[in-house]
């Protein structure tokens, strides 16, 4: 991951619409300098979070940072309402953290079909050189955009004529016995956390996958991959039926 130390680099990428996964300022900053930053940030839709001096200096390396730290994306993102539009499959990710199931989840909606992946702003991974490397070139051809809040996401999908499918091991649906409603969103969580419970009741269905074990979940990236792929088997098969 490309790292931009101090104000006037980070405010040069930002004039430049270089894309940047998100700007760290240290609290308790301010002036003139790094409200500039700020605005820049808004205008572009680049996250900015406030964190102490002391981790700005462990990740950049030097005390000499100026209070900013800018870390750069892999490749630009998309605009929702573009990557949303005409879409059969949209893949929706609550909190996924990890940048290699990042990485690899992308690779497996590109191959199953998916039309774009949605990612939250906060709290999530963003598009690093770890996640393009994960991801196997399908970063080139799949859109991924950011949006602001998962739960108003979904509201607004519902309103667009869109199916809401959560993955959620308390799910009453098999993954390989759902009538899939097009068009579609698969709704992922995070990491040995799920579905976050709102979002979870924006799903107008709860999907499983059963377990033969005695383990209760599947890796998000696995879980994906499985799910995903039930959606494509089905859906092809309903199009050659017609």
């Amino acid at each position: 991951m490309a790292i931009l130390i101090g104000i006037h680099p980070v405010v040069e990428a930002l004039r430049a619409n270089r894309p940047l996964d998100r700007i760290l300022i240290a609290k308790g900053a301010g002036g003139a300098r790094i409200q500039e930053v700020v605005d820049l940030a808004r205008e572009s839709s680049t996250p900015v979070r406030f964190e102490n001096r002391e981790a700005l200096q462990r990740l950049a390396g030097t005390s000499t940072h100026q209070g900013v730290i800018a870390l750069g994306a892999a490749t630009k993102y998309a605009e929702y309402e573009e990557s949303t539009e005409d879409a059969r499959l949209v893949v929706v990710l609550d909190g996924v953290e990890d940048p290699h199931n990042l990485g690899a989840i992308i690779r497996t909606a590109h191959a199953a079909g998916a039309s774009s992946i949605l990612i939250p702003e906060r709290r999530a991974a963003g598009l690093t050189e770890t996640v393009a490397k994960a991801a196997a070139g399908a970063l080139e051809h799949l859109p991924v955009a950011r949006v602001t809040n998962i739960n108003r996401t979904l509201e607004n999908l519902k309103k667009r004529g869109f199916w809401i499918y959560g993955i959620d091991e308390r799910g009453t649906e098999d993954h390989d016995r759902v009538d899939w409603n097009m068009p579609a969103a698969i709704v992922l969580g995070a990491e040995g956390k799920g579905l976050h419970q709102q979002v979870r009741e924006h799903c107008d269905v709860l999907v499983r996958i059963p377990m033969a074990g005695k383990i209760a979940s599947l890796n998000v990236s696995v879980a994906a991959g499985i799910v995903l792929f039930a959606w494509k088997s089905k859906t092809s098969a309903s199009q050659t039926a017609r």
